[in-house]
C-alpha cells in the first residue's frame, strides 16, 4: 500500500494497524469535557443565579430592567412585576426584564438587539 493510500485509508476513520477503536474516542470525550466545563457549566450556574434573584424579588424593591427603566416593585406577579416608576405612574413588565437592584451591577445582561 502506497503512503498516500495510507493517508486516505486513515481520513476515513479507518483504525490504524493494530490500533484500537477505543483510542479514537478518546479525542472525541476530550472535546465534550472541555466543551462542557468551559461552556455548560458556567452557563448552567448563571441561570441559576439569575433565577435565585428573580426567587428573592419582593415589594418595595428598587429595580432597573434589562431596558434600562428605573422603579420600585408594587406588585409582583407569577409571570410579572408591577414597577412604579414615576408619582402615580405604575407600569407592568415580565419577571425576566428585571435585570437587577437599582445601584448595584447587573445580574442580567442587557440583550444586545443591534446588529
Amino acid at each position: 500500500m502506497t503512503t498516500f493510500a495510507r493517508v486516505s485509508v486513515f481520513a476515513m476513520g479507518a483504525t490504524p494497524e493494530g490500533g484500537s477503536p477505543w483510542l479514537q474516542l478518546v479525542p472525541f470525550v476530550l472535546v465534550l469535557g472541555i466543551f462542557y466545563f468551559i461552556i455548560l457549566l458556567p452557563m448552567r450556574r448563571k441561570q441559576q443565579k439569575v433565577q435565585q434573584f428573580l426567587d428573592a424579588l419582593k415589594v418595595n424593591d428598587k429595580v432597573i430592567t434589562t431596558g434600562g427603566v428605573y422603579g420600585q416593585i408594587t406588585r409582583l406577579g407569577e409571570q410579572s412585576v408591577q414597577l412604579q416608576v414615576a408619582d402615580k405612574v405604575r407600569i407592568e413588565v415580565s419577571r425576566a426584564a428585571i435585570g437587577g437592584y437599582q445601584g448595584q451591577p447587573p445580574v442580567v445582561e442587557p440583550q444586545n438587539t443591534s446588529s
